[in-house]
């Protein structure tokens, strides 16, 4: 037992020492968003995404995040083809969670790739011919992204990003840009 508290201490200890130059930051993020069954990509909900995040620093190549944001996507017009009326794909939540972005710090380019676990409140409806779900409450979701941060401190991202709802059988994605804005150093 006492190895494994020295471990975990040792870790915590050694991650602090190297975010000593690391800034808070805030970082703000809004695009285009969709929502798309699992089982009926062609047809898919049109909308906005808005997110905002807390950015912890733990070294330049990975940072932890706290997040919060908001997704709203619905068909909307007459649908045509063999499934229209049969599909449907609407998204309208609050997310919330936790993530890590992992990524190469080049000059004026940091490519990146996110991943975490969070949750959504609010209402989703998936119809396909195989599916049929009207839902509203709290779901699991993963997050997952996709992007590039530029200029000289990283200080803009322009990323794909997407949060798969299993519980409701759709998930909702967004190209977004964002902004990050300091807001002190630890």
């Amino acid at each position: 037992m006492k190895k494994v508290l020295f471990t975990i201490l040792t870790i915590f200890a050694v991650t602090r020492a190297q975010a000593q130059y690391w800034e808070e930051v805030i970082d703000v993020s809004v695009g285009y968003g969709i929502s798309v069954p699992y089982d009926e990509v062609g047809y898919f909900g049109a909308g906005v995404y808005a997110q905002g995040e807390y950015l912890f620093g733990v070294n330049e190549w990975i940072d932890l995040r706290a997040y919060a944001g908001y997704t709203l996507a619905e068909m909307k017009g007459d649908l045509s083809g063999s499934n229209a009326g049969r599909t449907k794909s609407t998204a309208s939540a609050v997310l919330f969670g936790g993530k890590a972005r992992v990524r190469y710090p080049f000059e004026w380019v940091a490519p990146f790739a996110e991943l975490g676990l969070g949750g959504s409140l609010g209402s989703f409806q998936t119809v396909t011919p195989n599916i049929n779900i009207d839902k509203k409450g709290l779901f699991a979701h993963i997050p997952f992204s996709l992007g590039v941060e530029l200029g000289p401190r990283h200080n803009m991202s322009v990323k794909l990003t997407s949060y798969f709802h299993t519980g409701v059988k759709q998930f909702t994605a967004a190209a977004a840009i964002g902004i990050r804005i300091p807001i002190g150093y630890y």
